[in-house]
């Protein structure tokens, strides 16, 4: 009897574990079939989601439903709730093709980690970067190869609060090759129409800077590649801004222009 009492709490116990981490995973199952991870036939069970998008999913994708993919995606980082996934798994299965959902044009902050900001696996998207978010002709052909040749359904230019190219921009920053490369983010500090003082200390006309540099970027994107303002035009993507918050992690689109 001594026996049976001492082993009763431990079955508990593990019982209780295993429900937790089941009831846990299940959770995690449903989260990831409402963001395309997988399935919504497939089986709630314990593991870690190794799905990779097919060609067939993401022709089945529109822009606004990768927007809120994104968006759901960032929910779930700014809880510190990302998806458990097998990368090893993902490697193997994507490494013959390729079907992300959007590309993203990033800083190069390393306080920004683009993937895991969106909550993003192997093959969920291209990710481009440069200081200061800005447009060349590097940046188009990649985007139009992740476009019009991989079939991404959206083009997300996201700047950053705090951004140093931006304040060195401000602040007319000269060394080396930096400068001729603030010069492409400058012509957004000139058009910011602004009453305060214009320092990179004043954090809000900072904000306004790069909101401006972001929609520049778009603009750039729409006036100097035929195929992506096309493909824009006809419905097939979307080219939307946003700005990533390092204080919460939270991301928020900006107003959609045409």
């Amino acid at each position: 009897m001594a026996f049976r009492v001492s082993i009763l709490p431990v079955i508990t116990v593990a019982a209780l574990c295993v429900s937790a981490f089941g009831c846990s995973q299940g959770q995690r199952s449903i989260d990831a079939t409402a963001d395309g991870q997988s399935s919504s036939t497939a089986p709630q069970t314990v593991g870690l989601v190794e799905d990779v998008l097919t060609e067939e999913e993401q022709a089945a994708l529109t822009p606004d439903m990768v927007i809120q993919s994104l968006k759901e995606g960032n929910g779930r980082f700014t809880r510190n709730d990302l998806t458990q996934r097998n990368h090893s798994a993902q490697v193997r299965k994507s490494s013959n093709a390729q079907f992300p959902k959007a590309i993203v044009l990033s800083c190069v902050d390393s306080r920004v980690p683009v993937e895991d900001v969106f909550d993003r696996g192997i093959g969920d998207t291209f990710v481009a970067r440069v200081a200061g978010n800005f447009i060349n002709t590097d940046m188009l052909g990649s985007m139009e190869f992740a476009c019009r040749v991989a079939g991404a359904k959206l083009i997300v230019v996201m700047g950053h609060e705090n951004c140093g190219a931006i304040k060195a921009a401000i602040d007319d920053v000269e060394l080396g090759n930096i400068t001729p490369m603030l010069e492409k983010i400058q012509a957004a500090r000139d058009e910011v129409d602004f009453d305060g003082e214009k320092s990179s200390s004043n954090a809000e006309y900072v904000h306004l800077v790069c909101e401006r540099n972001v929609r520049n970027a778009i603009d750039d994107i729409r006036s100097q590649s035929i195929i992506l303002s096309e493909m824009e035009l006809s419905g097939a993507i979307k080219i939307v801004g946003a700005i990533y918050d390092m204080d919460t992690g939270k991301v928020s689109f900006l107003p959609e222009s045409k």
